[in-house]
């Protein structure tokens, strides 16, 4: 497992690492009505997932936003957005930042998809900041786990891979 830190200190990254080639693994988040959705939802679409620790603070809210602003040029892509953030905080997000449309997902319960994909943070119970595509056929085809969860991801190399996928 690669070496991440969370402001400048080192942090424990749980899970079942996954790789590009893979199959990406089941999982079940909460849409914030609280409703289950699983990665079946997605089937036959390509699919950016970009996982943040809490849209509420600003490199999360851009990161959040700058994804859903370039994927919506790829056609037959989406965009989820999955953070350990409660349900209730993503919806307040989401209409504070005009994005009701936003597929933003909570996997708060249980760190279902952040066990799944080896990025949870053992010492603070949230998500790792990374960025995966998955292909029409659920395979793994981008990953970038940020080295320092307070930095940016590559958007660059993570829309190209959306669009190649």
């Amino acid at each position: 497992m690669a070496e991440v830190t969370f402001k400048q200190n080192p942090v424990t990254i749980t899970g079942e690492e996954k790789n590009i080639g893979e199959k990406a693994p089941s999982f079940t988040v909460l849409a914030p009505d609280l409703s289950e959705v699983s990665l079946k939802e997605a089937e036959g679409k390509k699919v950016l997932i970009s996982v943040v620790p809490s849209v509420d603070t600003g490199t999360c809210d851009q990161q959040t936003r700058k994804f859903n602003e370039e994927a919506v040029k790829v056609e037959g892509a989406e965009v989820w957005t999955i953070s350990a953030d409660l349900p209730f905080a993503q919806r307040r997000w989401c209409a504070a930042a005009g994005l009701d449309d936003a597929k933003i997902y909570s996997d708060h319960r249980d760190l279902d998809f952040g066990k799944n994909f080896g990025v949870v943070i053992d010492e603070l119970r949230l998500l790792s900041r990374s960025v995966f595509v998955i292909n029409e056929d659920g395979e793994i085809t981008y990953k970038e786990l940020v080295p320092e969860v307070s930095e940016h991801p590559d958007y660059e190399a993570a829309i190209n891979a959306l669009q190649k996928a």
